[in-house]
């Protein structure tokens, strides 16, 4: 029993970064109909570009190593933001070059975009920050928490945390406030939101500024768990994919739902075999895929011809 609670702890902190992700494609993917498959590269940048920010406020310089008192809330909190706002930028860049120019043409032109978007991101930090792994200590510490028996670690704790709660705002903003009803309005109907008044460019925008947000703050509430590198996000970015299709993609909640929902699954295989893991995230998927293909809280859209 304490082996299985713990790892539903480790499941639930790696279901938070899935789900962060996954509700990033969620938001793209509603207002635009395409996916940003640059998003692994954008996360693994947003976390380089938090952890140097550390660095460069302990004073250690962008290639440093970080002491575990170096690594106060403050600074943490402050390169959070850093990497959340220039990742905001990053996205809106990768609409206006990479997604925009498609948008209403046939074919899936934007996919390629994107991915070349990705790999340009990926060889920039690679230039800058180069291969090697960057580690990043807690600023919560590494004293283990017990609960039941199982130890947790405060990391994991604010990882969930912190992704129920913007998980939560996000939700209440889509639903109780003007911009997210006008976020909810050009998902649904983009002429009909034009002829109401709302700006619909400025929603698409706001829209891919948000989802890279998203990955910048899994890659940086992650890093202390794993290690930052140029090349982590592919992985995180696939997963989330898949929580986001098992959830349902045209769901927000469903990809929230979905990103745990992996999470625990892969924590939990992983605690008998873990060479299993993968092999049962895409069983996972196989399975919603054949009995429910619009995913768990999807629903279905009929299109008229």
């Amino acid at each position: 029993m304490v082996a299985i609670l713990q790892a539903v702890f480790s499941g639930l902190a790696l279901g938070g970064i899935y789900a962060l992700v996954a509700l990033g494609f969620n938001i793209t993917h509603s207002t635009t109909k395409t996916l940003n498959f640059g998003q692994g590269e954008l996360l693994a940048a947003g976390t380089v570009i938090a952890v140097s920010g550390v660095m460069l406020l302990a004073g250690k310089g962008m290639h440093g190593t970080l002491d575990p008192q170096d690594v106060t809330l403050w600074r943490y909190a402050v390169s959070l933001l850093i990497s959340v706002v220039v990742l905001g930028l990053l996205g809106v860049l990768l609409y206006y070059t990479a997604v925009r120019p498609f948008i209403g043409l046939g074919g899936l032109s934007w996919v390629m975009s994107t991915l070349g978007f990705g790999i340009i991101i990926q060889n920039t930090a690679l230039a800058i920050w180069g291969p090697s792994a960057m580690v990043i200590p807690s600023p919560l510490g590494d004293n283990v928490i017990r609960i039941g028996g199982a130890g947790v670690l405060p990391q994991e704790i604010l990882v969930v945390a912190a992704s129920v709660v913007v998980m939560l705002c996000l939700d209440t903003v889509m639903r109780k406030t003007k911009i997210g009803k006008a976020v909810r309005a050009v998902a649904h109907n983009k002429n009909a939101a034009t002829l109401m008044g709302i700006n619909v460019p400025a929603v698409v925008v706001l829209a891919f500024a948000i989802s890279s947000s998203l990955a910048g703050l899994a890659g940086l509430l992650i890093a202390p768990i794993t290690t930052a590198s140029v090349f982590m996000g592919l992985s995180i970015a696939l997963k989330a994919f898949s929580a986001a299709i098992v959830g349902g993609l045209n769901n927000a909640r469903g990809c929230m739902l979905g990103g745990f929902l992996l999470g625990l699954v892969e924590s939990m295989v992983g605690l008998w075999h873990a060479e299993l893991r993968e092999i049962s995230i895409f069983m996972l998927i196989i399975l919603v895929l054949v009995l429910k293909p619009e995913g768990l809280l999807g629903t279905r859209v009929a299109e008229k011809v």
